[in-house]
């Protein structure tokens, strides 16, 4: 869990590289690092003199896990999959009936398939937090158990499967400004999975026997990994620097901005194009240009109609203003022409906006 913890520090330390998109379609995702097997609790079964000795195995700190998953985005946070994956734990120790076996080896395996709901959780930065739950089957495979008892030796070994339940708490990191659809992720996950039977032979003076241990199976994981979602579009590019034009031209232009999805004047609004009719009586001028624009967000036909209404919304409270309509020219450019570049569907305040020119 440290090594998890230390990880995800230094995944959020990174260099902001690209805002995180919604993963929508296909992606492929794999990820390895360290496994905690819990201690595992257990009684012997079998009809012998041993029936019902409560067994304890513990495992090293370090076991290891490797999984790969194949999913689909639905483009709204929401994402499921299916996932292979793989741990494993040496022995380090048996305690059976209260004494610490005086020999110990073996180790622990588990693999199997497991169905993933997960949710992105979209904070608008290149950092992704993400929950999920998982359901599945998944294998028990103990090999080489063995642990000496006073004048019993133990020997355990089998395959055996059960249901399969995980909980999945994580981070993708955007690379898609290196590479398209691309994220380094860092997970916890803790797995777990219905009691294995696995067989078991009991040898002692005078002969031997065979049973089953029934143990828990209880993990904690830590990994980092990859994700490549396929078909994810390129990065906006950054606007380029702005050129600085004509001390004459930035007098003689006038914005005026809009709420969302709305052609109606505030009266700031109302304010400005106040300015740009008293400029426009006062000095020389050939012609008004209005020019209507919309941001991103919405159909880019009904974006049209919508810059195209601001624009007229603009030259009618010129013409009230004492501006001759002979002398305005209107045009809507709908999200064509942003002043701010964003993605698609990207609500932009400095994108809804009317510009009056005098020329």
């Amino acid at each position: 869990m440290r090594s998890m913890l230390l990880a995800f520090s230094a995944l959020v330390a990174l260099p902001a590289l690209a805002l995180a998109q919604p993963v929508s379609g296909p992606y492929l995702a794999g990820g390895a690092g360290v496994n905690i097997r819990l201690d595992s609790t257990a009684r012997l079964s079998g009809g012998t003199s041993l029936d019902g000795t409560p067994v304890k195995a513990k495992y090293t700190d370090a076991g290891a896990v490797g999984l790969a998953s194949i999913g689909w985005g639905f483009g709204n946070g929401l994402r499921a999959e299916v996932e292979g994956n793989f741990r494993q734990n040496d022995l380090r120790r048996w305690v059976i009936g209260g004494t610490v076996a005086a020999q110990r080896t073996g180790y622990a395996q588990t693999y199997g398939a497991m169905v993933n709901a997960l949710y992105d959780i979209n904070l608008g930065s290149p950092v992704t937090p993400y929950v999920g739950l998982g359901l599945g089957y998944g294998w028990n495979d103990f090999r080489g158990v063995h642990g000496q008892v006073g004048s019993v030796s133990l020997r355990g070994t089998g395959v055996d499967g059960a249901l399969a339940y995980q909980g999945i708490l994580g981070a993708a990191y955007s690379l898609s400004s290196v590479v398209p659809g691309l994220s380094l992720t860092a997970e916890a996950r803790y797995y777990g999975t219905g009691t294995p039977s696995i067989n078991t032979t009991a040898a002692f003076i005078g002969g031997s026997a065979h049973g089953t241990v029934r143990p828990t199976n209880d993990n904690i994981s830590g990994l980092i990994g990859f994700r490549y979602a396929f078909g994810a579009p390129a990065p906006v590019p950054p606007a380029p620097p702005p050129v600085a034009p004509a001390r004459a031209v930035i007098d003689r232009t006038f914005i005026v901005f809009f709420d969302w999805d709305r052609a109606d004047l505030t009266a700031r609004a109302r304010e400005i194009i106040r300015e740009a009719a008293v400029r426009a009586q006062r000095e020389t001028v050939t012609r008004i240009e209005v020019a209507g624009h919309a941001d991103r967000s919405g159909d880019p036909a009904y974006n049209q109609r919508l810059s195209q209404r601001r624009a007229e919304a603009v030259a009618a409270e010129l013409v009230r203003d004492g501006v001759a309509r002979a002398a305005i020219s209107v045009q809507g450019f709908g999200e064509s022409r942003p002043l701010v570049p964003t993605a698609d569907n990207a609500r932009e305040p400095q994108n809804r906006r009317v510009e009056i020119v005098l020329r």
